[in-house]
């Protein structure tokens, strides 16, 4: 019989504090969009400041540069994962909680306060900044997700988790959002006119931003977006501190049931139909915890091909979500003019607007779709549709890039683009933050997650770097044709910086191949968690392993016995 104080969380009807709950836990995941989708505009500011222009065109950043500004984030997202997924364990969700949002919100400052002007002094500024955001985001992930499970009951679970996760949808514009106010205002304030060599009366200088004739404020801009990454965060933070550690924790980690009962009381209303005191002297002593620890034998027999499941999917998908910026440059080719008829803050501007177009016609409504469809059909179902639909449209796109896509960019082309987009999120981008909340005991579930998202960024340093070089030609072809008083390369053409790949076409036919890798994970290996407990879910593993061993142990002895189904072992 599961403990009264859960058994009240389980089936506790949805009110105002889990609601509450939803947007206190998803600042993480705001600060996470909001710095992935203003970090390229960002780049764009940075590039024309602080690099010097050839041939009448504007200061590009260095893909190495991008690279390993993008890579630092993530590599501290996975520190972060790692380290705070731990510690939520092993000194209570709660305790760290308000550190990692403190970490966001200093070093989202600090990426924009850099007392320097220097490229050099700049750009280390920024990465170490970014190591530190990426080490507070990647701490809120497992925290986040293992807090809103547990607070949560069984049947809309999996919605309310969803709700965290789709924090993220207003991270995104709210990125855009800032970095086309910021652009606006300071284009309207210095009265700069269009075009990167039409600029005239400017600041002139020494520095780089003098001789790229770029106005001097235009520095500021970079800065106060950067910053202004910290201000939801900072509004949240008194909640997240006094939100109390969770049911599940004090009851089964530190065997305080009296304390556990009294903050659920205490945060949500009518949770227990009866006294504190009722409740205590009808409570069952708290079952011990199994001795085992993490990475242990018995830990990997009970929950081991649990822990593949979410590591890997998670993995895979991180790789196809982050490599869509391998045909970006295909949407902003396509829709946006070259980049010497824009002024720096009209590029910015131009960037920024259609990232956030594109958020909200594909990106958010798979962020809503989840929510609503989560607790209807289940995890394993919309993970394994979002990697099927996700394969097809990589494959639409790859399999005729070269011959078709790269000279035709129609509306059909922007459909499989922000559809590959839409099933990302209204799949296994989604579940795989999830389920591994759902699956793994109290006193392990912090740390599984963040192990599983810690695999997941690893699959992110691939996706957004490892796949961006590799998509580059085999060889240049130097034709060209002139469109709009633009040139734009006719045919394969290795950018700027960057060495011979394996190209495009074969890139994304790979994305596809992953994308099926990831639906045989997913059939295989996931076990649904629809509709069940918590606890259902983290002792189906062990019953299972017990009944198997009683099973073999009657054969060896007696030659022959009863099959013992995973239906009657639910029962024993």
């Amino acid at each position: 019989m599961a403990l009264k104080v859960l058994s009240a969380l389980d089936s506790a009807k949805t009110q105002y504090y889990h609601f509450k709950a939803i947007v206190i836990a998803g600042m993480g995941l705001f600060t996470d969009a909001y710095d992935l989708f203003c970090i390229l505009p960002v780049m764009k500011l940075i590039g024309r400041l602080y690099y010097e222009g050839t041939d009448g065109k504007p200061g590009v950043t260095p893909p190495s540069v991008v690279s390993a500004t993008v890579a630092i984030a993530l590599l501290g997202t996975v520190i972060g994962q790692l380290v705070f997924g731990w510690l939520g364990d092993r000194i209570g969700r709660r305790r760290v909680y308000g550190i990692s949002l403190m970490l966001m919100v200093c070093s989202s400052i600090g990426c924009g306060f850099s007392i320097c002007r220097t490229r050099k002094c700049v750009l280390t500024s920024l990465s170490f900044f970014r190591f530190l955001l990426g080490v507070g985001i990647g701490g809120d992930y497992p925290l986040s997700a293992t807090i809103m499970s547990e607070f949560a009951n069984k049947r809309t679970r999996g919605s309310f988790v969803a709700g965290v996760f789709s924090m993220q949808g207003f991270g995104i514009l709210a990125g855009s959002a800032v970095t086309m106010i910021f652009s606006k205002a300071f284009e309207y304030g210095s009265r700069l006119p269009s075009g990167y060599t039409n600029a005239k009366d400017l600041v002139s200088s020494g520095s780089p931003l003098g001789s790229m004739r770029i106005p001097a404020e235009a520095d500021l801009v970079w800065r106060l977006i950067l910053m202004f990454g910290a201000l939801p965060a900072v509004l949240t933070y008194y909640w997240r501190m006094m939100m109390p550690e969770t049911a599940r924790y004090t009851a089964l980690v530190e065997h305080n049931i009296r304390q556990a009962v009294k903050d659920m009381d205490m945060v949500m209303d009518k949770v227990f139909d009866v006294s504190l005191d009722k409740i205590e002297e009808e409570t069952e002593v708290v079952p011990d915890s199994p001795s085992y620890g993490l990475f242990s034998k018995q830990f990997f027999r009970h929950h081991g091909q649990n822990l593949f499941a979410c590591a890997t999917a998670w993995f895979l998908v991180d790789i196809v979500f982050y490599s869509s910026t391998l045909f970006q440059s295909q949407i902003y080719k396509a829709k946006l003019p070259c980049s010497e008829h824009m002024n720096i803050y009209q590029e910015a501007f131009k960037v920024a607007k259609l990232q956030a177009i594109i958020a909200i016609c594909s990106t958010i409504p798979g962020y809503w779709a989840t929510i609503y469809f989560i607790d209807r059909i289940g995890r394993v179902k919309i993970q394994f549709m979002g990697f099927f639909f996700m394969s097809i449209c990589l494959f639409a796109i790859g399999i005729p890039y070269d011959t078709y896509w790269d000279k035709h960019a129609n509306p059909f082309f922007f459909l499989l683009y922000g559809l590959t987009f839409f099933f990302s999120n209204f799949g296994p981008n989604a579940t795989t933050f999830i389920v591994p909340a759902e699956l793994f005991p109290a006193r392990f579930r912090s740390s599984c997650h963040g192990i599983s998202g810690a695999a997941g960024k690893v699959g992110a340093i691939i996706g957004s770097i490892g796949f961006l070089w590799a998509s580059q030609c085999r060889k240049s072809h130097n034709k060209q044709v002139e469109i709009d008083a633009c040139h734009i390369d006719k045919g394969c053409h290795i950018d700027n910086g960057y060495h011979p790949g394996i190209g495009m076409s074969t890139s994304l036919i790979i994305l596809g191949v992953i994308c099926v890798l990831g639906m045989v994970i997913t059939y295989f290996f996931t076990p649904e968690t629809k509709g069940r407990s918590l606890e259902e879910n983290e002792k189906e593993n062990e019953i299972s392993e017990v009944v198997f061993r009683r099973s073999t142990t009657n054969a060896s002895e007696l030659g022959h016995g009863p099959t013992i189904y995973p239906a009657e072992a639910r029962k024993l």
